[in-house]
């Protein structure tokens, strides 16, 4: 509206919730609506007007019963608010017609009758507001312009300032009356003499967002900026612009964040114009977009530039068109040029100024990302390109996404800087003990880690992350990691590790078998010692874990766990897939002493023959991990290994070295005989506490005792004690054989 407008309307509104200096923080409807004119002109004041307005939730909180005095009966008499607001527009209109007046400002008790609940409202509900509601003048900033020393403007009330300039409290008790007939007293009061006040303190509400480019050298008030969360990962700027309506958001003051993986985290960084309206902006916390809600909090202008800010004159280029909608295409060919991308889109969606309106993502060192921004200059134009999401472009399909231009500096920022995915190094040819305890492992009990098993050969991390949703702002940087086969291609497992265990717990909970493109995923909550167990080949479901299965009865649990005495060394062609050996290669002695991860008590090395065929069968069940984003993950590794099947002749090889090499071995890294027990005929839950009660006496440790499970992970009945001597297990044997353990009788047997 213009700045002369010769009249007034007093405006004043009432919700269903909360009023006064909390109106509009609960969401909660308009139910009241009270207006009356003032010509400036004149000074004289027009017929007081009064409509109640239906809102679409009855549901009256107590203080608004109490401070509206307004019911349930009287609110479902009432028309909804677009009929309620037509009236409005019309009934001023015809006012300030008949008074002979061009215009019209309304004038407001603060700013949240407008601001925090009209346009919120008018937006969820899809209501185009008539242009009066864009402008207004605030009666309190107006009255301390004419009174500085009435107190600081935000602790001034209607009853206050009619005490100041000693004008009596209005008498009417009627909800909405008794507000409006005080502003205008006030209004008249200012625009007589001594004060002769002029209103000019015009507030416009911006009809729409507009984007532009941020540079990391502006100065950003921290006092203006908030950070929101929980937002739909496809939510663009429009969309948290429409979030908060009302209040004016800065020029570009929309960045959205990205996670490692480039993907939108759900959380936005917010700029206003000012500090009143990020405090507005502040009461909006847990309001909802759509079915959710949105956590809104402070932030920092160093915050605001980290994300939104940028450098690149190549980017400051590309945004420097105005009023332009922004695109983001995912998943291009490496080789695609922009012809193709032209090409691609078509003549339905022109592109502004041809090639010049298309921005290619590129690493540091000039390689494609895949990735390209692209301006059209209107709406339609851009909607016709999103109708290609997921179209071919060569060999691939391409995604479509609304995007904005602190995404463009966020994206180019990210990958100029640090590369989103690192180039591996191949597989080295190293000889390694088979069952070394993982470089890229760091074992725990806490269950902070999900397992994804089930996944589409083709899921990539990207299909990951979408498929994790509002998750993905829980999982640690970097922690999402693929597990590969022995032939370097998708398992169809994952492993993701989370911010926390009550995290991880809900991501099972609300992921489990979930829809990825055409299969169910089923997702379980496991521990970094779990995910260890797995890639060794055992298994994890609902039920529980099961050990890696082999010929031999495999290892329970509680003997999952490293020990520092080396253990036994296979040769250097078992560790490897034939494709892996170049040429044959003759074995080497270890060098290394660095502890390693055995699966056997320290001193069972005077049967280390049985135990090599142990170590082939578990070799053959492991499964190659890879970790696909390097950056110093908590898990990853520092190099790549792969542990191979080995060929069935290396296999019998290795099963058939005779005992004494083994030995030999074994007495290299200074291993201790000891002999092997035998138990037969345990309970099915007997554990290692039941079998060290067992043999009471015998100054046996956790250690030295393997409880053995069958091939579908159950325990088998038996299980293997090491003794420090042949004689104290044939002593051990005599005195215990045949005795009960929860009333089964348990059979001992020395193993030779």
């Amino acid at each position: 509206m213009a700045s002369h407008s010769d009249t007034l309307v007093v405006f004043f509104g009432a919700t269903a919730g909360a009023n006064g200096g909390k109106l509009g923080s609960d969401e909660r409807e308009l139910i009241l609506l009270v207006w009356q004119i003032v010509d400036l002109h004149e000074k004289k004041v027009g017929k007081l007007q009064r409509r109640l307005v239906k809102p679409d939730s009855l549901d009256l909180t107590e203080q608004c019963k109490e401070d509206t005095s307004l019911t349930v009966d009287e609110l479902l008499k009432a028309e909804p608010l677009d009929s309620v607001l037509q009236q409005v527009q019309q009934s001023v209109s015809a006012e300030v017609k008949a008074l002979g007046r061009n215009s019209y400002t309304l004038c407001v008790d603060g700013p949240l009758i407008i601001r925090q609940v009209l346009h919120p409202e008018a937006s969820k509900k899809n209501l185009v507001l008539p242009e009066c509601f864009y402008s207004f003048v605030d009666l309190k900033k107006e009255f301390h312009k004419c009174c500085p020393n009435s107190g600081p403007e935000k602790d001034l009330t209607l009853p206050s300032m009619l005490d100041y300039v000693c004008i009596p409290p209005v008498e009417d008790q009627v909800a909405g009356v008794t507000e409006v007939k005080s502003m205008v007293l006030i209004a008249l009061h200012i625009l007589d003499e001594p004060y002769n006040h002029k209103f000019t303190g015009f507030e416009a509400v911006k009809y729409k967002f507009e984007s532009g480019a941020c540079s990391k050298t502006e100065a950003v008030d921290s006092e203006t900026v908030i950070r929101a969360r929980g937002l739909p990962w496809q939510s663009s700027d429009q969309d948290i612009a429409r979030f908060f309506k009302g209040l004016n958001i800065a020029k570009g003051g929309v960045a959205l964040c990205l996670n490692a993986q480039g993907r939108r985290n759900g959380e936005a960084l917010v700029r206003f114009i000012n500090s009143e309206h990020r405090d507005m902006a502040l009461e909006r916390h847990k309001h909802h977009m759509g079915s959710r809600y949105i956590e809104v909090y402070k932030a920092t202008g160093e915050e605001f530039l980290k994300i939104a800010g940028g450098t690149s004159n190549e980017v400051t280029q590309f945004l420097s068109k105005e009023n332009q909608v922004i695109i983001r295409m995912r998943g291009l060919p490496f080789t695609a040029t922009p012809q193709d991308v032209l090409g691609f889109l078509g003549t339905e969606s022109p592109v502004t100024d041809a090639t010049e309106g298309l921005l290619f993502v590129k690493y540091p060192d000039g390689r494609p990302t895949g990735d390209a921004f692209v301006l059209f200059s209107c709406e339609e134009y851009a909607q016709n390109a999103l109708k290609k999401h997921k179209q071919i472009l060569g060999k691939r399909y391409i995604e479509l996404f609304r995007s904005t231009a602190a995404e463009v500096q966020q994206v180019l920022n990210r990958y100029m800087s640090t590369p989103l995915i690192s180039t591996l190094p191949p597989p080295p040819m190293v000889q390694m003990p088979v069952m070394a305890t993982q470089p890229f492992l760091t074992t725990g009990t806490t269950r902070d880690c999900v397992r994804l098993r089930g996944l589409p050969y083709t899921a990539a991390i990207e299909d990951i992350l979408e498929f994790m949703g509002e998750h993905t702002i829980d999982i640690k940087p970097h922690g999402v990691h693929m597990v590969l086969n022995q032939q370097g291609r998708p398992s169809g497992d994952a492993f993701i590790q989370m911010k926390s265990s009550d995290r991880a717990f809900m991501v099972s909970q609300k992921c489990h078998k979930k829809m990825m493109k055409d299969r169910y995923v089923e997702v379980f909550q496991c521990s970094t010692e779990e995910m260890s167990y797995v890639l060794m080949g055992g298994t994890l479901n609902r039920s529980g874990l099961s050990p890696p299965p082999c010929k031999l009865p495999c290892l329970s649990p509680p003997t999952y766990a490293a020990f520092t005495n080396p253990a036994a060394m296979l040769p250097t062609e078992a560790l490897y897939q034939p494709p892996l050996l170049a040429t044959p290669r003759t074995p080497q002695p270890a060098t290394h002493t660095a502890p390693t991860l055995a699966y056997y008590p320290p001193q069972a090395h005077a049967h280390a023959h049985a135990h090599a065929q142990l170590y082939m069968n578990m070799n053959m069940n492991y499964t190659a991990y890879y970790p696909r984003y390097l950056s110093d993950p908590p898990v990853s590794p520092s190099t790549m290994s792969y542990f191979g099947v080995p060929p069935g002749s290396m296999a019998a090889a290795v099963a058939a070295q005779p005992a004494p090499a083994m030995l030999q071995h074994g007495a290299q890294h200074g291993a201790q005989h000891g002999a092997l027990v035998r138990m037969q005929g345990l309970p099915y839950n007997a554990g290692v506490k039941d079998i060290l009660s067992f043999f009471q006496g015998y100054q046996l440790n956790p250690d030295t005792i393997l409880v053995l499970y069958n091939l579908s992970g159950q325990r088998s009945g038996e299980a293997l004690v090491t003794f420090p001597s042949e004689e104290t297990a044939r002593q051990a044997v005599a005195e215990r054989s045949n005795q009960n353990l929860y009333g089964q009788p348990v059979r001992l047997l020395c193993c030779k």
